[in-house]
């Protein structure tokens, strides 16, 4: 019994594990916008960037919700769901939800961009 136990532990973590892995590699990639008449480009990589024009920020999944920091110390949270090659963020600071369309996987991160520091890991999220 507690051998069964054990190798459903470890299943279950397995599972958790791969989902882990899953869900970034879904979320990467190079993402297309339209605002009206506007274009807008998102480059979403796994170190953990995303790149909108100059602006880099971090990025992190927590559950159905991506986090968003552009190093000004400050976590946005969005919801967040994937359907095939379709991005749907909502709430934040978001009046209605944006639906994106992923065009391809995404391009490497130039050296001269660097990465936003995350906020400190007490600091709550807006």
């Amino acid at each position: 019994m507690i051998g069964s136990m054990t190798k459903l532990a470890g299943l279950a973590l397995t599972v958790v594990a791969a989902a882990a892995v899953q869900a970034p590699l879904r979320f990467t990639g190079n993402w297309q916008a339209r605002a009206g008449d506007e274009i807008r480009h998102i480059m979403v990589r796994g170190d953990s960037s995303a790149q909108f024009g100059e602006e880099v920020a971090r990025w992190r999944l927590v559950g159905d919700s991506l986090w968003i920091t552009l190093g000004d110390g400050v976590w946005q949270v969005y919801g967040m769901k994937i359907a095939g090659d379709k991005l749907t963020i909502s709430g934040g600071d978001l009046e209605k939800p944006v639906t994106l369309r992923r065009l391809g996987p995404p391009t490497a991160r130039p050296d001269t961009l660097t990465i936003p520091d995350p906020p400190a890991p007490n600091q709550r999220a807006w």
